[in-house]
């Protein structure tokens, strides 16, 4: 997987003159995560915290509570405690956090942005730091992958028309508000498809839910619904057994095993808590004074860029890495 970077990326993360350490271990590796409650970034976690404790030192969870201002805090207080060598950052809002970021590559520490790109532009996998390492799933790419899932199921459903709602992530998250742009181009651009609504999902259960309970009063013949894994959950349960078809953006064992069983039509998988130890073995690595890659795709970690449906499911024997 070290392998892994983008062709055009210039090549790899040079080496830190022998690192911080002159070699040595590093020290430990903070991870700032979106939230502990939400099972994608406790799945992250915990492939970092594997591979921190493999290479002999350990990990800690900085908890932004999906809350981009204290996320920043996190990074700049743990800058001036000295403690970490390495940080892995999974940005709340990659444009507020470019500043902190700085400065923990002006002390030297390995930054590693990791799932959302720190930066403003959300349609490369290059860092957009200067020293920074990417291991980052594009959110341009996820919502068209999204989109495209969508106008699937649309077409195994063999109507002329497919009216679908789309369930977005955060609309106070610019990367949310990108992905959600790119989700309703690709629908857009196929015959038929008329998006019927755009709808605040969020990432919990509950969320989906109340969601779903405003859609099915605006649009109770709705064809396909797209969402995050955890919000698709509850807007399944709130459809109440009607014939919808959904698309789920996760892949955790439930999300994984919906497709399987013909509940949801499809998924963009990617192998989160391998993701996790990736940009850990990476940070450590550039900790040390190896060079690694300047920039990897999370899609390339997973086989056809995760683009599943049943028939991937199956033919691959994906089961998901975390519960949702």
């Amino acid at each position: 997987m070290a392998g892994c970077a983008d062709e055009d990326d210039g090549g790899g993360a040079g080496g830190k003159d022998g690192g911080k350490n002159g070699g040595a271990a590093p020290e430990g590796v903070a991870f700032f995560g979106f939230a502990k409650a939400n099972s994608f970034t406790a799945a992250t976690f915990e492939g970092v915290e594997k591979q921190a404790r493999k290479e002999g030192t350990e990990a800690e969870f900085f908890d932004a509570e999906f809350d981009a201002q204290t996320q920043v805090q996190q990074i700049q207080d743990a800058v001036t405690s000295q403690r970490f060598d390495v940080f892995v950052v999974q940005a709340v809002d990659g444009g507020a956090v470019v500043p902190a970021v700085r400065a923990a590559l002006r002390e030297d520490i390995a930054v590693v942005v990791e799932f959302t790109p720190v930066g403003t532009a959300y349609d490369t996998a290059a860092p957009q730091v200067d020293g920074a390492i990417s291991l980052v799933d594009v959110p341009v790419e996820n919502g068209r992958r999204l989109g495209e899932l969508g106008a699937g199921a649309c077409a195994d459903r063999g109507a002329d028309t497919c009216q679908v709602a789309y369930l977005e992530g955060l609309k106070t998250l610019p990367l949310d508000n990108a992905r959600t742009d790119a989700v309703v181009d690709a629908l857009e651009a196929e015959s038929g498809v008329e998006v019927v609504a755009r709808v605040e999902g969020g990432y919990t259960r509950e969320s989906g839910r109340t969601a779903m309970q405003d859609i099915m009063q605006a649009h109770p013949d709705v064809d396909v619904v797209i969402g995050s894994s955890q919000a698709v959950l509850g807007a399944e349960a709130a459809a109440d057994g009607k014939d919808i078809a959904y698309v789920g953006n996760g892949a955790s064992r439930q999300a994984v095993a919906a497709v399987e069983e013909g509940r949801w039509y499809g998924i963009p998988y990617l192998p989160v808590t391998t993701s996790g130890a990736k940009a850990a073995e990476l940070g450590l690595a550039h900790a040390r004074g190896e060079d690694v890659p300047a920039s990897t795709d999370m899609a390339s970690l997973a086989e056809k860029e995760g683009v599943y449906t049943k028939k991937d499911i199956t033919s691959l024997g994906i089961k998901g890495e975390y519960d949702d």
